[in-house]
C-alpha cells in the first residue's frame, strides 16, 4: 500500500471514528439526564470531556495527514524544552502524590475516592507518558 493510500484509509477512519465518539457523547448525556447522582454525573463529564479532546486529536490526525501540514522541528521543541522538563518534572510529583492518597484509601472501603484516584493516577500517568515519549521525538529530531 502505498503512502497517499495510507493517508487517505486513516483519514477516513478518523471520520468513522469520530461518529463513534459522537455517539459516546449522546449516550453520556442520556445518563447524566437520567441520573442526579453526583458521582455517577462526574464519571460521565470525565468522559465527555476525554472524548472532546479524541474529537480535537482526530480532526488535528485527519487535517495533517489531508493536507500535509505537520512539521515539528527540533527547533520547536528546543525553544520550550525547559518548560517541559520542569512540567515533565511536576507530572511526577502528581503522580506520586496520587500514589500517595491511593495508598491511603485502599481497604478503606472508601470505594468511590479509591476509583476517582485511581483514575487521577491514569491520567497523570498519562501525562508522563506524552512528555515522554515528546522527548523520545526530541532526541530522534537531533541533528
Amino acid at each position: 500500500m502505498n503512502l497517499k493510500k495510507l493517508q487517505q484509509q486513516i483519514v477516513s477512519g478518523m471520520k468513522r471514528w469520530e461518529k463513534i465518539e459522537d455517539a459516546s457523547l449522546v449516550s453520556t448525556s442520556r445518563v447524566m439526564e437520567k441520573t442526579e447522582n453526583p458521582f455517577i454525573r462526574l464519571v460521565m463529564e470525565i468522559i465527555q470531556q476525554d472524548t472532546q479532546m479524541h474529537h480535537k486529536v482526530q480532526e488535528w490526525i485527519a487535517q495533517t495527514l489531508a493536507d500535509g501540514a505537520a512539521i515539528l522541528s527540533y527547533e520547536d521543541l528546543f525553544q520550550v524544552w525547559e518548560l517541559v522538563e520542569h512540567h515533565m518534572e511536576v507530572e511526577r510529583q502528581m503522580v506520586d502524590m496520587v500514589q500517595e492518597m491511593l495508598a491511603a484509601v485502599q481497604g478503606k472501603r472508601l470505594v468511590m475516592q479509591e476509583y476517582l484516584f485511581r483514575f487521577l493516577l491514569d491520567d497523570e500517568t498519562k501525562h508522563a507518558n506524552l512528555l515522554t515519549r515528546l522527548e523520545q521525538i526530541k532526541k530522534g529530531l537531533l541533528p
